[in-house]
């Protein structure tokens, strides 16, 4: 159940939950104008708004604790825990690990069938420009093969059908923040459209690759402004796109999610075989391992997952390093590719499901000494509105990390103040520009902020900020009233 207390009460309850009892650690209490500096930097957060900070040095020693223990929905923050559990149980992030492959099917009659197998790589692409782990190598191994085919078929079941998590918002589906989870991905599994402004009245001009019907409803106006939406149902190929576009906007790039990514990724290897003078007769499928009592470790009770046999590929790619992707996943807050990344350590574990991922989860966490009640996970990128954490259970993640071999190297793929990623328009001109590393995260009416910063003094501090509960429309007076607690916070100390 969601809490709302006024501003003028605010400042009393932040400082009736200040907890001042650290775990394994020696607490030592902000002094107090600091707690009353940063108590009143969240008291100008909007109205009802109810915040968690808990801030420590590396060795634990808590300096500020605000509601430490309360459970928040954490949004992209849950990416810092799916990422750690990667680096810690994929050996060396699997570097040459088997990609995408293709075979043949021949039929007793003769015809030839394609087979596109997904194995979990996020980097697939099939761009004009792409220069590696291109879906044209499979199609040019398939057109050296053969002349004529008759059905293409996209597989994904390397892992279970799991396309969406629990707790996704339905309307995120048709996004690309909720494109479709598949072990067969390819560009991003979202659909590009390119739209440019037309004359005053007349609607504007729409090129997109043909998987979707585009119903084009908007219209073009005078100015600079666009209000466009667009509408699709879900499992449905009929995009609706309406409102207005001004007459002097420039051209705009639109991406949308795909709900059956397989299914798409079949589709556009028919498209490149027949650009290489390949015939296509049959049919664009998708084949899905549904999901079973079975893909449940705690079904299987100690028995190892039963995972489908991997025939023979006429062509196969490598996939890239999963270390390369950590750094999109964790600076642009990537949510499909972090998703993956939970599946990979999910398959290597049992069968490559959600739950197989969360007992993986479960069992690191215990190993870096964080009590269950600290956090739950429903995904692995936190788009889920299921999610919680704890600031306690952040800040112990970011202090075991960064007593890990890979801990620098981890830390390296976090958005830098006022330089790169998801932090690159904050704390700019402040003390904190260029000396804070954190994981952002932004949901409904949700707000985090965890990681490292170096203070006036020269002292590296582990930190975790969440902001929950905020009405609609204040979300941005939240961020800037959590941003500048930390600011007072590298200030003074």
């Amino acid at each position: 159940m969601k809490t709302s207390i006024g501003r003028f009460a605010l400042a009393s309850a932040l400082a009736l939950s200040l907890s001042l009892t650290a775990v394994n650690a020696q607490t030592s209490p902000a002094p107090k104008p600091l707690l009353a500096t940063v108590e009143q930097k969240l008291a100008e957060g909007p109205t009802g708004s109810r915040f968690g900070l808990l801030v420590t040095t590396l060795d634990g020693e808590i300096l500020v604790s605000i509601a430490p223990d309360q459970r928040f929905i954490p949004a992209s923050n849950t990416k810092m825990f799916t990422t750690a559990i990667a680096y810690a149980e994929l050996p060396l992030l699997q570097r040459n690990a088997k990609g995408t492959g293709v075979r043949l099917e021949t039929g007793a009659d003769g015809v030839v069938n394609v087979v596109l197998h997904g194995r979990g790589d996020a980097l697939l692409s099939s761009a004009d420009d792409c220069k590696t782990d291109c879906l044209q190598t499979l199609a040019d191994a398939v057109a050296a093969k053969t002349r004529q085919v008759r059905n293409i078929s996209g597989d994904d079941s390397w892992f279970p059908d799991e396309r969406w998590s629990p707790g996704m918002s339905w309307n995120n589906i048709s996004s690309r923040y909720g494109t479709g989870v598949s072990a067969l991905t390819l560009d991003d599994n979202e659909l590009v459209v390119k739209l440019a402004p037309g004359a005053v009245g007349a609607a504007p001009s729409v090129q997109a690759s043909g998987y979707y019907i585009i119903e084009n409803r908007v219209t073009t106006v005078a100015g600079k402004e666009d209000a466009i939406e667009a509408d699709r149902m879900p499992n449905s190929r009929i995009l609706r796109l309406t409102g207005t576009v001004g007459a002097e906007a420039p051209p705009m790039t639109l991406r949308y999610g795909i709900d059956d990514p397989a299914h798409y990724a079949a589709w556009r290897l028919g498209e490149l075989l027949r650009a290489r003078g390949v015939r296509v007769d049959g049919k664009i499928e998708a084949r899905h391992r549904p999901l079973t009592p079975a893909d449940d470790p705690e079904n299987r009770k100690g028995a190892p997952a039963t995972l489908p046999a991997e025939p023979a590929m006429l062509a196969e790619l490598t996939a890239p390093s999963l270390a390369e992707n950590m750094v999109r996943i964790n600076k642009e807050s990537q949510n499909l590719h972090t998703e993956l990344m939970l599946r990979r350590v999910s398959r290597q574990a049992g069968s490559g499901s959600i739950a197989d991922g969360q007992a993986v989860m479960h069992s690191v966490m215990t190993e870096a000494g964080l009590p269950a009640t600290g956090y739950f996970f429903a995904d692995g990128s936190g788009m889920s509105s299921y999610n919680r954490i704890t600031p306690r259970a952040a800040v112990g993640l970011l202090s075991w990390i960064a007593r890990q071999p890979w801990g620098m190297a981890w830390r390296g793929t976090l958005p830098i103040a006022g330089h790169d990623g998801t932090l690159q328009n904050r704390f700019k001109g402040t003390i904190l520009e260029g000396k804070l590393f954190a994981k952002t995260g932004s949901l409904n009416a949700s707000r985090a902020v965890s990681g490292y910063l170096t203070t006036r003094s020269g002292k590296t501090l582990i930190f975790s900020a969440l902001a929950n509960d905020m009405p609609d429309g204040t979300d941005a007076q939240a961020t800037a009233a959590v941003d500048r607690a930390l600011v007072a916070i590298a200030e003074a100390l």
